[in-house]
């Protein structure tokens, strides 16, 4: 019996039965919807048939519900994606303005407030690096250390910026309520910094009158910090490569990993490795050396 499963992330391409069936039958073990993207009626159409598909299949699926967490991102731009060069000057608002290639607003009520002269901002998993300048009021005044193209909705990660927004927002509330009245069989919360955090999942789970297992995703320096009580807390955790690579030194992400992973086998407790997993695979049949070395 294969031990190891596989979290296959669902999407616009994937989203049909047939499609879904196909992944089971090829041996997807658990279908991650991820709350950041989609209505509740795509979901639910997902849903009924990733279930349909486990039942033609006769493989047991399960349903992962990802809660989009405390994610910073931009507004929109007015007339598309901008591109911005090393040394411009930028500016991030906390108005609800239009954006341009001079300023753009934030759903982050809070960034003046936790942020200093010479931190860092990144764009977009780090493809775009700002420095902070300045701060104004509710203006954040940047300089563009690397450039590229942005463009609307994009994440903001504040690496070494102990962020004071909350574990759950009002939409992973309402997405919560929903996996749950759904029958989601796990819940995925995102941004986890303290064991602290599941408090609010469970209260909501009460509410409902269902609890079901929940996943730590482990994407920010202080989630490092607290690994071991996180671990005791959760029902498990996910290693979330992408957004802890851009909060962390990249050469700090396998060592993480490797210590994530053989404290849940001491705990006896599920450990997911998310993020350009076998990334090669997508366009090849057979995995690289690397690949094969070490995930």
């Amino acid at each position: 019996m294969r031990r190891a499963k596989i979290v296959a992330t669902l999407g616009p391409a994937t989203s049909s039965y047939e499609q879904l069936l196909a992944l089971a039958e090829a041996g997807m073990d658990v279908a991650r919807l991820n709350l950041s993207h989609g209505s509740y009626a795509d979901h639910s159409a997902v849903y009924e048939c990733v279930r349909r598909a486990s039942d033609e299949s006769g493989r047991a699926i399960g349903i992962l519900v990802d809660l989009q967490g405390p994610k910073i991102r931009l507004g929109r731009f007015a007339s598309g994606p901008v591109l911005l060069t090393a040394g411009d000057a930028f500016t991030i608002t906390t108005q609800d303005v239009p954006g341009d290639r001079e300023m753009v607003s934030t759903t982050y009520a809070g960034l003046p407030g936790d942020v200093a002269a010479g931190d860092a901002i990144l764009i977009d998993d780090g493809r775009v690096a700002l420095e902070v300048t300045a701060v104004d009021g509710p203006r954040v005044i940047t300089r563009v250390v690397e450039g590229g193209r942005v463009s609307d909705n994009k994440g903001l990660n504040l690496p070494g910026v102990a962020v004071s927004v909350p574990a759950l927002s009002e939409k992973d509330i309402d997405d919560l309520r929903w996996g749950l009245r759904a029958g989601a069989d796990l819940i995925a919360l995102s941004f986890v910094r303290s064991a602290a955090d599941i408090a609010d999942v469970h209260r909501v789970m009460d509410e409902e009158g269902v609890r079901v297992p929940v996943l730590a995703k482990v994407e920010k320096p202080q989630a490092v910090d607290n690994l071991a009580e996180i671990i005791a807390a959760f029902d498990g955790i996910m290693v979330a490569r992408g957004d802890l690579g851009v909060e962390l030194p990249l050469e700090a992400v396998p060592l993480v990993q490797k210590r994530a992973i053989e404290l849940c086998r001491v705990a006896a407790k599920p450990v997911i490795v998310a993020t350009q997993m076998l990334d090669s695979m997508a366009t090849a049949t057979r995995p690289t050396r690397a690949e094969a070395s070490d995930v």
